[in-house]
């Protein structure tokens, strides 16, 4: 009885001890990474108090830029942003939850949470601040899970048209349709309750430099990243325990709401242009973008050959295309 008691005890030391050294871990990793890559724009309050931190510059037709998932707007700002403000007014915005955007004011946020901001939670957050921007008829790109949040964000306009409304939409592979199967571990895990409370704590503690190195790089693949990406993007931030779970839970979550979604696609007639790598096994180009053009009559898709999931970095100047096609046939341009 004596030795239970004591192996109970110790267990518990273990574990508490455990648990002190991993909250010690990430909060130090939190500090280093918000230190290091700091906001890069400014802040918008929306309606509920949630703040959306956005960066703009330039002038013209307005263009807003919404990133995919574990990502945040310094994957725009490293190359495309920069090529674009001759032509336009452009706006990128970190997604809820990401970067430095809050989430999705009264969605449950705890460790043992699983709600994942929908599409349309998105959309409105960020459209709430782009009318407190001033933006208007707005050209909406969005890549990988940005797309899906381009998407809502023109379903938006089909029922109470607001001057937000996009005139156009621009998809770099981005996520379009009903896929099959599941997400796989990674996700189903970490975007559970478990994974909340759990492994997501013990990932943004101690998972090293060398795995996010290899993700970046799988990401890009069979391309490889750009020189500076690494360092510029700030992987760091989506490791923050509240982002890294934000992140998982969205993508947990997020297939039912475009499955809802398909049903209304044939009701769109902006210009959307899309641009798609056919050796994209991210967001593979066969399930999504080559089968919303069957659906939408104004869908145009240029596709990639050979080209992997960041199509606006392996060809921009075929990225800068895009939005111009899409300007030119909203009249924007």
């Amino acid at each position: 009885m004596r030795l239970a008691v004591k192996a109970l005890t110790w267990t518990a030391v273990a574990l508490g001890l455990g648990s002190v050294v991993t909250g010690c871990t990430t909060a130090m990793r939190v500090d280093s990474a918000e230190d290091r890559f700091s906001p890069m724009g400014q802040f918008v309050t929306i309606d509920g108090g949630a703040k959306v931190h956005y960066l703009q510059a330039g002038s013209g037709p307005d263009l807003v830029l919404i990133h995919g998932a574990g990502g945040n707007m310094r994957d725009f700002k490293f190359d495309l942003f920069d090529r674009l403000t001759d032509d336009y007014r452009v706006t990128a915005f970190d997604r809820p939850g990401l970067g430095y955007t809050d989430r999705f004011p009264g969605i449950p946020d705890g460790p043992f949470a699983t709600a994942g901001e929908s599409p349309l939670q998105q959309a409105l957050m960020l459209r709430q601040a782009a009318a407190k921007l001033g933006i208007e008829n707005p050209i909406v790109a969005g890549h990988s899970f940005g797309g899906i949040v381009a998407y809502q964000w023109a379903l938006m306009g089909l029922d109470e048209p607001q001057p937000v409304d996009a005139a156009a939409v621009v998809s770099f592979a981005g996520v379009a349709m009903p896929w099959p199967g599941d997400l796989g571990a990674y996700y189903t895990i970490n975007g559970s309750a478990f994974g909340g409370a759990v492994t997501i704590p013990l990932l943004a503690a101690f998972v090293p430099t060398s795995t996010i190195k290899n993700a970046i790089e799988s990401t890009f693949a069979p391309q490889p990243a750009p020189e500076g990406y690494g360092d510029f993007i700030g992987a760091p931030l989506t490791l923050r325990p509240k982002s890294f779970r934000a992140n998982v839970r969205q993508v947990n979550t997020l297939r039912p709401h475009v499955v809802e979604m398909e049903k209304r696609y044939p009701e769109l007639s902006i210009p959307i242009e899309i641009l798609h790598g056919t050796k994209d096994t991210t967001v593979p180009i066969d399930i999504h973008s080559e089968q919303i053009v069957k659906l939408v009559p104004s869908a145009n898709l240029t596709r990639l050959p050979g080209v992997g999931h960041m199509p606006h970095h392996v060809a921009p100047q075929e990225a800068v295309a895009a939005i111009d096609r899409a300007a030119a046939r909203a009249g924007l341009r």
